[in-house]
């Protein structure tokens, strides 16, 4: 066999890192439950939109295109979210387990090349996710034999799935290789996945708002944005051919090819990077220790010298667990940074919103397309900080070998559970004041007419005798008898408390789940994962039925809407249209779907904190069992 053929299928296929891991984790249940579970949903999307877009008993040719190009649409979309949610699954290993010192020392001492080294944790782990993309083909071919769905979308749209794939692998890699991050990084990974995407699309939604609609900067750097350009040209165009030049013209024109080229770009220079980096010590060895004495900057923030042996004395609550829980995720500088930067940001850019709203430069529709974009992404990432907190409060101490010395202490089961269950939402207020915090100043800015702005602060709507509705615009003096106009705020008044209402609950049960999984899970990447997808299926179905049931039935439709935080934040910023079949109901409408709002906001907190109630007690009983099981797991 040719010299250079051995050594470019040692960098891939025969790799023994590559081999090893695919050997390892193809005999793992987890990864086939994930297969499983992958193909089936797609299986079931495709199979509904089918027969939902396909009712009928005589259909032509052109519906059956239509049907077939539809549920295409839907499953490239599908396929796109489920790659960016997975991909991170399988790439978490990388950066939990390399990132570890010791499996470095013992990595560095065989015979593989710098290349061989990161190659195969790259190849090796994206082979999974790659299969996982193959595997759906089928699917997409069935599409071919109803019309409408030309071959070319299909293998493009399979383009931005590996390269979407491709980029989140390399990071991970070049996340373990830098050797800067420990296992906390796997959830800064996702949080950052998931908050780049949100971002990118909130941009590329105010701009059209603003601007003219088609394809914007955006597009080529976000693949769900990329994927919305290749099969919907219609209703979101690129620029003519032609019409610009340089980078424009590649981002404008083509944001298909620029986001493949700009991914597999910083995919190659993120390897390279690892590769020089990764037997001189990784980013790390650049990282400089302070020599001496305690910086300005630590001492505000009441920490000592970095890597000292005494601290700065402490309050201790009256439950030790719970002011451990809270304590403890600010004793580094990088958490408190972290954690303030969150929230003084939110309320900047909850500010700078509305007074972008009250000079004129921002209209009605985009002002609350943008407050709702804003709250939305802050409540995720509160979400995500909250399971990643609980989901290794136990299992990390188990795997340190503190919760043996916990067990030796008079600390009972209900006082360790109920110390991190409220340390730690003590901890996430702060942050759910964030989005609570934005909403209460726009309701108050709503409440008190914009404080003079042209045109207030919301709209007019009017019904008249037949309780018919249309929307108005101009001076409600000039309205014809037997009118009743209806004043829509901006954003409800009561808003921010409304939300807090059903945030603090909502993450209290988040944290109640983490723990569930913390306690049972043997280690932190498991219950991490496990949490994540608990708190993702259950919210999510009951956010879809939430959804709908606010637009769909009369005054109740409101109380349900607050069963979801999704969809009780998008009532209060747009009530006519999210409860639209209250608020169209009489000129009492909307009044009728704010008290029913409100009242369900009480009740789905109650519900939230019986089931952490309930959570709690189930665990209180079974923990002794539970821990006696995993005693000794690391």
């Amino acid at each position: 066999m040719p010299v250079l053929l051995q050594w470019l299928l040692r960098l891939g296929p025969t790799n023994p890192i590559a081999v090893r891991l695919v050997k390892n984790a193809s005999r793992r249940d987890k990864h086939m439950y994930v297969r499983s579970a992958y193909l089936a949903v797609m299986i079931l999307v495709l199979l509904w939109m089918l027969v939902v877009n396909a009712s009928g008993t005589n259909l032509s040719y052109r519906a059956l295109a239509a049907t077939g190009s539809n549920s295409f649409v839907w499953i490239a979309y599908l396929q796109i979210g489920l790659i960016c949610v997975l991909a991170p699954v399988f790439m978490a290993g990388a950066i939990a387990q390399e990132a570890n010192p010791k499996s470095w020392d013992i990595l560095l001492t065989t015979p593989l090349s710098q290349g061989e080294i990161v190659l195969g944790n790259l190849f090796g782990r994206i082979f999974f996710i790659l299969g996982l993309l193959f595997a759906s083909l089928p699917l997409f071919a069935l599409t071919q034999y109803f019309g409408g769905v030309p071959g070319r979308s299909i293998f493009a749209s399979y383009l931005v799935a590996g390269c979407a794939a491709l980029l989140v692998g390399t990071i991970a890699i070049a996340l373990a290789v830098s050797r800067l991050a420990g296992r906390r990084a796997v959830f800064a990974f996702y949080v950052s996945v998931i908050s780049y995407i949100a971002a990118t699309w909130a941009i590329d939604e105010y701009i059209q708002n603003t601007t003219s609609k088609g394809v914007t900067w955006m597009t080529g750097i976000n693949p769900f944005l990329s994927l919305k350009a290749l099969l919907s040209p219609a209703s979101y165009p690129r620029a003519d051919a032609g019409s610009h030049t340089g980078l424009a013209a590649l981002f404008l024109e083509s944001p298909v090819t620029a986001w493949c080229m700009g991914s597999f770009l910083l995919s190659l220079a993120l390897m390279a990077a690892s590769m020089l980096t990764v037997r001189a010590g990784g980013l790390a060895s650049a990282v400089r220790r302070p020599r001496s004495g305690v910086p300005w900057y630590r001492k505000v923030m009441g920490l000592g010298a970095e890597g000292a042996e005494h601290r700065p004395p402490r309050a201790v609550w009256a439950n030790p667990i719970a002011w451990r829980e809270a304590a403890a995720r600010n004793a580094t500088f990088g958490r408190i940074l972290a954690r303030w930067s969150f929230i003084a940001m939110g309320l900047l850019l909850g500010v700078a919103i509305i007074a972008l709203f009250h000079v004129g430069n921002m209209n009605l529709a985009t002002f609350r397309f943008t407050i709702k974009s804003l709250v939305w992404t802050e409540t995720a990432v509160i979400a995500l900080v909250a399971i990643n907190m609980a989901a290794t409060a136990v299992s990390r101490e188990r795997e340190d070998g503190t919760l043996d010395l916990l067990l030796t202490t008079p600390i009972t089961p209900g006082i360790y559970l109920s110390g991190k269950l409220r340390g730690l939402v003590a901890y996430l207020i702060p942050m759910i004041a964030v989005p609570s915090g934005t909403l209460l100043l726009a309701g108050l800015y709503s409440f008190f007419g914009g404080f003079g702005r042209e045109g207030g602060a919301g709209s007019y709507m009017v019904f008249d005798r037949s309780e018919r509705m249309t929307s108005f615009t101009g001076d409600i003096s000039t309205l014809a008898p037997g009118t009743t106009p209806v004043f829509i705020p901006a954003v409800l008044p009561e808003a921010g408390l409304v939300a807090a209402a059903v945030l603090i609950p909502f993450m209290a049960f988040c944290v109640m789940v983490g723990l569930s999984w913390s306690l049972k899970s043997k280690g932190t990447l498991g219950s991490v994962v496990g949490t994540v997808g608990v708190v993702a299926v259950i919210a999510g179905v009951i956010g879809l039925c939430a959804w709908n049931s606010a637009g769909e039935f009369v005054a109740v439709g409101p109380a349900l809407a607050a069963l979801s935080p999704a969809s009780v934040l998008d009532c209060v910023v747009t009530p006519f249209h999210s409860m639209r079949e209250t608020t169209n109901a009489g000129p009492g409408g909307l009044a009728t779907a704010r008290v029913s709002l409100a009242i369900g906001a009480v009740v789905a907190g109650a519900i939230y904190l019986a089931v952490v109630y309930g959570i709690h007690a189930s665990m209180v009983r079974g923990f002794d069992a539970t821990v006696r099981k995993l005693a000794g797991m690391r």
